[in-house]
């Protein structure tokens, strides 16, 4: 991971367009080809940034960061670059699901036909080069669908289905993969940005799938 934090302006190209004024600011560039640019306020939440597919571009005091699909473009304009540094953080092990998060993987892998008659699993935890998908799974028709799974889904949850999405659908023997995102209680906010991804959410009842109530063991 690259670290640098300096004085800049950023400009975001392409359905949209966005613009930073000049003021100090830290960008990330990881391992996986995404950039982001963060403020110190907001929390996490940079206040832009490229997924991968993206090529990094440095000419002089502007930096271009290009999508390799779609051809949106971030420019950084640095004015002064505080500080540069890199480093190798290594293969992360990926997160731990608390007990429920856990359980309702387990559960939902077992009884993989409660997102839809026909369903079956492929498996539990898939690799990827960013981390485990939760679920990966089949459709009735055929097709290939990624499972994210959380006790509450929030936007940061959508974002992570997001890349793993970007990844699978790079795989050939996989493609097209398409997103369901499963949680006890779901935000409307992720809702409305799940839509926009072309990701369906899921809501689980934690206590049905336990078989608490056994004559109504479905999700809705």
């Amino acid at each position: 991971m690259r670290l640098v934090i300096a004085r800049c302006s950023v400009d975001y190209i392409g359905r949209l367009t966005a613009h930073l004024p000049m003021a100090p600011r830290l960008v990330l560039i990881k391992a996986d080809g995404s950039v982001s640019i963060h403020a110190d306020d907001r929390a996490f939440k940079p206040l832009n940034w490229m997924n991968p597919p993206c090529k990094l571009k440095e000419d002089g005091e502007t930096w271009t960061v290009t999508h390799g699909k779609t051809g949106e473009k971030l420019v950084l304009t640095m004015a002064e670059i505080l500080h540069d540094s890199s480093h190798e953080l290594g293969v992360d092990p990926g997160l731990i699901k608390d007990g429920v998060e856990a359980h309702l993987q387990e559960l939902l892998a077992e009884h993989i036909t409660t997102l839809g008659d026909g369903y079956s699993l492929i498996r539990r935890e898939y690799m990827t080069a960013i981390g485990p998908v939760d679920i990966l799974c089949r459709d009735g028709g055929g097709g290939t669908v990624a499972v994210e799974i959380k006790r509450r889904g929030e936007i940061d949850g959508v974002e992570q289905l997001t890349r793993y999405l970007e990844l699978l659908n790079r795989d050939p023997l996989l493609a097209p993969v398409r997103g369901v995102f499963a949680a006890q209680e779901i935000k409307p906010q992720a809702k409305v940005l799940a839509a926009d991804r072309g990701i369906d959410c899921v809501t689980l009842d934690y206590a049905a799938m336990r078989g608490i109530e056994p004559e109504n063991p479905t999700l809705f």
